[in-house]
């Protein structure tokens, strides 16, 4: 049976036990901390009363982490909408790039650097088979995820390319004739594995550690690379929803877990290799943070990055023009008004936050500010221990 937990529920449990086994640092304190605190009283909100029936709600602040699962479904929504105003009206390939785990020492070791290299190296093989292929100035949409099913660490990087570039005699020209790829596959991972294991070598060696990690290098140069590159059989629209499941997402969702005891933690996980079957997974609750943590990235990191013509940059320096929809107005007597943060989210999501949730009739109206509580000022990482006991 399912429980109704949250991975609040098992910061709050095992948190403790974690510190003292794993001594993680203070940015990743402070990121279980801002989950513990999310949507709770100790962020502040405000209280509404429904114009109809006087029902009272109470709604607290988010912490905005973008490690929290709570806090990005809205922001997912939005971002999709935006980028499909900023894109082509062309096909688009949903291509994916991976490194074998052997490599997965040297990600720990330098999570900055490792997923750095990765992005220029996934952008360096698309450039070049753009001009090589084509002929053209291509572009990209890159995702970063570090994560495999079961929580371990698995980076990888989603791309969505599309089936149209900027020629070098100046003006726009349609590609992608592999039998419904946008380029051959094999060399599409032959390139890719030269360049990020060059270019991984050489910042190793700049940080006077190559040796270190030659024998893992030569043990991934020995193993075949394998790139994932779908056919395009939809609308532009439609990759670009698809590829905004990837997102706004952390490493495992609310709705996965299944069960917590006084040891253990059990969440559903897909089985790709039986043909992608949801199973149970069970480990320890302490193991279960720990692998939540491998994925916590970098302050400051970009893991969603534009290249090429999608390049904001890029389109300025070669004065690039797209087709964009028109801002989307509330039409109806409000005099071509913008609609409203809520009217958004509505129309987006299906969710009026605006609406009464016993009633379904009156609108919830602001009536006071609840105010954030002020912690003591006390180190970080003893105000944890302090909540966990």
């Amino acid at each position: 049976m399912r429980q109704d937990l949250e991975i609040a529920d098992i910061v709050r449990r095992f948190g403790t036990e974690y510190i003292e086994k794993h001594h993680p640092s203070a940015e990743k304190i402070k990121i279980r901390f801002d989950i513990l605190q999310c949507r709770t009283l100790t962020l502040g909100g405000h209280e509404e009363r429904c114009d109809c029936c006087n029902q009272v709600r109470y709604s607290y602040n988010s912490c905005g982490n973008r490690h929290c699962p709570k806090c990005l479904s809205a922001k997912q929504a939005i971002w999709i909408e935006k980028l499909i105003d900023q894109t082509l009206p062309v096909k688009h390939y949903h291509i994916i790039f991976t490194v074998p785990h052997e490599l997965n020492p040297i990600c720990l070791f330098d999570k900055g650097m490792y997923y750095k290299l990765l992005f220029s190296a996934v952008w360096r093989t698309l450039h070049s088979f753009g001009y090589t292929h084509y002929g053209v100035e291509s572009g990209a949409v890159c995702v970063l995820h570090s994560w495999g099913q079961n929580l371990s660490l698995h980076p990888h990087i989603h791309c969505i390319v599309p089936a149209a570039g900027y020629s070098l005699k100046g003006g726009w020209k349609r590609i992608g004739t592999y039998d419904n790829y946008l380029y051959p596959v094999h060399q599409l991972s032959a390139t890719f594995k030269g360049k990020f294991l060059d270019s991984l070598k050489r910042a190793l060696r700049k940080k006077e550690i190559g040796p270190e990690f030659g024998f893992l290098t030569q043990q991934a140069w020995n193993k075949p690379w394998v790139v994932f590159c779908e056919p395009s059989l939809a609308k532009s629209g439609h990759v670009i929803r698809y590829l905004g499941q990837y997102t706004h997402r952390v490493a495992i969702s609310n709705d996965r877990i299944l069960r917590m005891s006084k040891t253990h933690v059990t969440f559903i996980a897909k089985d790709y290799r039986d043909r992608a079957q949801k199973k149970p997974v069970t480990m320890t609750g302490v193991e279960f943070l720990h692998r939540f943590c491998l994925h916590i990235l970098p302050k400051r990191f970009v893991k969603i990055r534009r290249f090429g013509i999608y390049n904001h940059t890029t389109k300025r320096n070669m004065e690039l023009q797209f087709k964009q929809k028109e801002s989307i107005i509330e039409e109806g007597g409000h005099g071509g008004k913008k609609e409203t943060s809520q009217e958004q989210i509505k129309r987006l999501t299906g969710f009026d936050i605006g609406l009464c949730p016993k009633c379904k009739k009156g609108r919830m109206l602001f009536v006071r500010e609840l105010p954030r509580i002020r912690s003591p000022c006390r180190p970080l990482r003893q105000l944890i221990h302090t909540l966990l006991q």
